[in-house]
């Protein structure tokens, strides 16, 4: 396979990683609504938040740059399950924990209002931004030992048994693990996955693909490390992903207890990723003959990206080559000239 592993790490630091400027703006916006909701929590008289965690791929690490700016944060908030009560006494419903958090935090200063969903409360921004508040109430208890125990439940159609940050340790785990370079890097894993979830993003009329957390899933599974060639292991990791799908489209939950991410044995999400990650490799077959040039090379990585980002790093490489001959031989006459 041409090498172009550097031409890769290129492209994941100028156009697939979330810049650090984004992610300390979309921090910012985090911490104001944070602010927000314990200020309209006791303006309420309602209680204070137990405790407050970023959820999903903010906190994974996993995002990536996307072309309309949609980014969302999932920022649950925690509740201890004795502080939501009822006027009479009984234990709040998951709609009215909900409600109780979208009330507190709409302070009239949001020209979309906060919306209650599902599984959170969406709060939007103009620039296409969104940050998804989870609520979740604690139960906290003792085990046979004494020992304090902890259940968490997400306010969702009902209380729900579940806790999004044991996803956000699950990944760093299998990330710490698995990846050859995570003492000098942040892990070539993350960097894969965000390489898979930003091809699915790259074209606007793709749609109904396997979500980002799937994908996230499917890494985990199949990623091949390959601490010399970053290309390498992003082909090799498409391809048993692909393979793998190609037998069984189910994505588990990484979490027991959670069920799976995909919907039944012939999931059309799944099934479309399997698609795109052929045509991946498909574009990608001219970089395994044997006099492929590095032109050749840099084409393919462009059709699967669709980009201009790797071919222009050649010519960039070409107008400096012809710079630095230009240079050089104005040198060299005006050596001669001097002689003469």
């Amino acid at each position: 396979m041409f090498d172009c592993s550097k031409d890769l790490l290129a492209f994941h630091k100028a156009e697939v990683a979330l810049p650090k400027d984004e992610r300390d703006n979309m921090r910012e916006r985090r911490d104001a609504n944070r602010k927000r909701l314990k200020d309209g929590l006791a303006k309420a008289k309602n209680a204070a938040p137990w405790d407050q965690a970023s959820q999903g791929s903010y906190a994974m690490w996993t995002m990536v740059q996307l072309p309309d700016g949609d980014h969302d944060i999932d920022d649950g908030v925690y509740f201890l399950r004795d502080d939501l009560k009822g006027a009479q006494g009984a234990d709040m419903t998951a709609l009215a924990a909900r409600q109780m958090v979208r009330d507190a935090i709409d302070d009239g200063s949001f020209a979309k209002k906060p919306e209650v969903r599902k599984n959170c409360v969406r709060i939007y921004y103009a620039e296409g931004y969104h940050v998804d508040i989870p609520v979740y109430r604690v139960t906290i208890g003792k085990d046979v030992f004494d020992k304090e125990t902890y259940l968490y439940e997400l306010a969702s159609s009902d209380w729900k048994k579940s806790d999004a940050r044991d996803v956000t340790r699950w990944f760093n785990d299998k990330n710490k693990e698995r990846s050859p370079d995570f003492e000098s890097t942040e892990g070539q894993m993350r960097r894969v996955v965000r390489y898979i979830k930003f091809y699915v993003k790259s074209r606007a009329s793709w749609t109904g693909i396997l979500s980002g957390f799937g994908i996230t899933k499917l890494v985990t599974e199949k990623y091949w490390a390959n601490a010399d060639r970053e290309d390498v292991a992003l082909y090799e990791t498409i391809k048993a992903i692909r393979d793998r799908l190609q037998f069984n489209l189910v994505v588990t939950h990484p979490i027991q207890g959670n069920g799976d991410i995909t919907n039944g044995v012939d999931d059309a999400r799944a099934r479309k990723l399997k698609e795109k990650l052929d045509d991946a490799l498909a574009a990608l077959k001219p970089l395994f003959v044997h006099n492929c040039t590095r032109e050749t090379a840099l084409g393919c990585w462009d059709k699967v990206f669709a980009t201009k980002f790797f071919c222009d790093r050649l010519e960039s490489k070409k107008s400096e080559e012809a710079a630095a001959l230009s240079a050089s031989r104005v040198m060299t006459d005006g050596l001669l000239s001097a002689a003469a």
